[in-house]
C-alpha cells in the first residue's frame, strides 16, 4: 500500500512526538483501510473496552449521533481496524485520541479493542487531541477556539506557539479566539450550526450581549450574508448624527438672522443658530486661527 503525502499538521505531530503522526493520523476513522501500520500493529495491545475512559480535557464536546452510528456499523462488520491511543492511568487507561473510535466500538458490542499505551505530558496530551480533532475537522468552532486557549492558559505559549503545534496561520489562531468573546447565547448559536464562525466574527466588536443576541437571531431569521452583517454592525456603531428641525416660520427665521447678526458683530466672527428637533437648539462660533480662538474665549469670559 502506497503511503499518503503527509500534511503540514502530519509534520506538526511528528516534530512534537517522533513516530507519532501515524497515531493519530486524519485516516485513522477510515474503516475502508484495509491494513494497519505494521509498526502499529506490533505495538498495539487488546484491552476490555470498560477499562478505557475519556479523557475528561478533550477538546471536542460534542459527536454527531449519526455519524457515530455509521462508524459503529462499519466497525460491526470489518472490526477495529485502527489502535486506540491511550494512557496508562494505573486504575484504568485514559484515552489520547480516539474517543470517537471508543464510542463506536461500544455502541457496536465490542468487548476488547486494540490500543497503543503511551505515556506523554499533559500539554502533548492536550495538543495531540486537539490536533487529531482538527486534522478530521471534528471540532466545532467553539470548541477549537477553547483547546487553542487553554494551551495558552494552562501551558503559557503564546499564540505563535500554538500556530506551529496545530501547523496554522497566526492569524486562524487569533480569529478563532475572538469567538469566546461572544456572548453565550451566541456561541450556542455557533456551536449548534446555526451561526456560522464568520457572521459570529462580525458580531464580537458588539460589546452589550444581549445586542450581540438580538443581532444573531436578525442574522439568522433573514439569512444575512457576512457582508450584509458586517454592514448592520458598522452602521450599528456609528455616531447617530443631530437632527436639525427646519425653521418654517418665517418671523423666527427673521428673529434668528437679528441674533446672529448681533452675535457676529460682538464677537467679531460668523455665528451660526441651528434649532434641534424639540425647543432647543446650538449656537456656532467659528474662530480662525489660535489668537481668534483665544480672543472669542476671553470676550465669552467677560460675560460672566
Amino acid at each position: 500500500m502506497s503511503e499518503k503525502k503527509r500534511t503540514g499538521l502530519h509534520k506538526g505531530i511528528e516534530t512534537l512526538f517522533p513516530g507519532s503522526s501515524k497515531n493519530v493520523s486524519a485516516n485513522a476513522e477510515s474503516q475502508g483501510q484495509k491494513e494497519a501500520d505494521n509498526k502499529v500493529a506490533a505495538e498495539a495491545v487488546k484491552v476490555k473496552i470498560t477499562e478505557i475512559e475519556p479523557n475528561r480535557s478533550q477538546p471536542r464536546k460534542m459527536f454527531d449521533e449519526e455519524a457515530l452510528q455509521e462508524l459503529s456499523d462499519s466497525i460491526k462488520q470489518y472490526g477495529l481496524l485502527q489502535p486506540i491511543l491511550v494512557q496508562d492511568k494505573k486504575d484504568h487507561y485514559e484515552i489520547i485520541a480516539g474517543e470517537r473510535r471508543w464510542r463506536a466500538s461500544r455502541l457496536a458490542g465490542l468487548k476488547e479493542v486494540p490500543v497503543i499505551i503511551r505515556n506523554y505530558t499533559d500539554q502533548e496530551i492536550v495538543e495531540l487531541s486537539l490536533i487529531e480533532n482538527i486534522q478530521r475537522e471534528d471540532l466545532n468552532p467553539i470548541e477549537e477556539a477553547e483547546a487553542y486557549q487553554r494551551l495558552l492558559d494552562e501551558f503559557h505559549l503564546k499564540q505563535e506557539d500554538v500556530a506551529k503545534r496545530v501547523a496554522k496561520n497566526r492569524t486562524t489562531i487569533t480569529n478563532a479566539l475572538r469567538l469566546l468573546r461572544l456572548s453565550p447565547e451566541v456561541r450556542g448559536m455557533v456551536i449548534d450550526g446555526r451561526l456560522s464562525a464568520g457572521h459570529a466574527r462580525t458580531l464580537v466588536p458588539v460589546e452589550d450581549p444581549t445586542e450581540q443576541t438580538r443581532l444573531a437571531v436578525q442574522i439568522v431569521s433573514e439569512n444575512l450574508s457576512v457582508r450584509e452583517t458586517e454592514k448592520l454592525v458598522k452602521n450599528l456603531n456609528k455616531p447617530q448624527k443631530t437632527r436639525t428641525a427646519p425653521v418654517t416660520d418665517e418671523g423666527l427665521k427673521l428673529i434668528y438672522r437679528n441674533i446672529e447678526e448681533q452675535m457676529r458683530q460682538s464677537m467679531g466672527t460668523k455665528v451660526s443658530i441651528k434649532p434641534g428637533a424639540g425647543k432647543g437648539g446650538k449656537i456656532e462660533i467659528s474662530y480662525y486661527n489660535q489668537d481668534d480662538l483665544e480672543r472669542i474665549s476671553d470676550l465669552i469670559s467677560k460675560l460672566q
